[in-house]
C-alpha cells in the first residue's frame, strides 16, 4: 500500500437539542473515528517499509462552514481537519503526506435528497457561485493530484472543491461597508 483515502462518510439529520447520543455517536465514529483507525495503520505499514506514503482524508467544506440540523456531520468533519493536520506534522519527517479535500454539494448518493428533487437540487445550487453541482469525477481528480508526486511537497493541507462555497456567497453584492 502507497496511498490511503480515508472516504466513508455518514450524516443523520436531527436538531442538536433532540439529537439522539447513539446517532452523535455513531457519525462521529464513522467519519472521525474510522479515519484514524484507517490513518493508524497505514502509518504503522508506511513505517515498517521506511519508505514514503500519501494519506488523503475526505472531508466536507463543513469543517469550515456549520450544518445546522447535523451537529455529528459538522463535528466529525471539523475534526478531520485537525486530524489531517496533527498527521501532517507528525510524520512529515518520514516523508508521509497526508492532506484532505473538502467538497462542497456533489452529486454522490450521500445527497440524493436534493439531487432528485428538481425544485431542492436549483435551492442548493443557487447558494454556489459557479452555479451547479460538483461530480465525483472532480473531487477523484483532486485526489489523483494529492496522491501523485506532482503535489510531493503538499501536506497538511485541505483544497476545498466547492464551486467558490467557501467564498462566502451572501458577499457577492456588497452589503456591508
Amino acid at each position: 500500500m502507497d496511498i490511503l483515502i480515508n472516504n466513508a462518510g455518514i450524516q443523520i439529520e436531527g436538531a442538536a437539542h433532540e439529537i439522539k447520543i447513539e446517532n452523535f455517536d455513531k457519525v462521529i465514529a464513522v467519519n472521525l473515528r474510522g479515519a484514524y483507525i484507517c490513518a493508524r495503520e497505514a502509518l504503522k505499514h508506511f513505517l515498517s517499509r521506511q519508505d514514503s506514503g500519501v494519506i488523503i482524508n475526505i472531508s466536507s467544506v463543513h469543517e469550515l462552514i456549520p450544518k445546522p440540523q447535523y451537529i455529528g456531520y459538522s463535528v466529525s468533519k471539523g475534526g478531520m481537519e485537525n486530524l489531517t493536520r496533527s498527521l501532517a506534522l507528525e510524520y512529515a519527517s518520514h516523508n508521509i503526506r497526508v492532506n484532505a479535500i473538502a467538497p462542497g454539494a456533489t452529486i454522490t448518493p450521500i445527497n440524493n435528497s436534493w439531487i432528485n428533487d428538481p425544485k431542492a437540487k436549483a435551492e442548493v445550487e443557487s447558494n454556489i457561485p459557479m452555479g451547479r453541482a460538483g461530480t465525483s469525477e472532480e473531487m477523484a481528480a483532486a485526489v489523483a493530484f494529492l496522491s501523485s508526486d506532482e503535489a510531493a511537497y503538499i501536506t497538511g493541507q485541505t483544497l476545498f472543491i466547492d464551486g467558490g462555497l467557501t467564498l462566502y456567497p451572501s458577499f457577492r453584492e456588497p452589503w456591508s461597508s
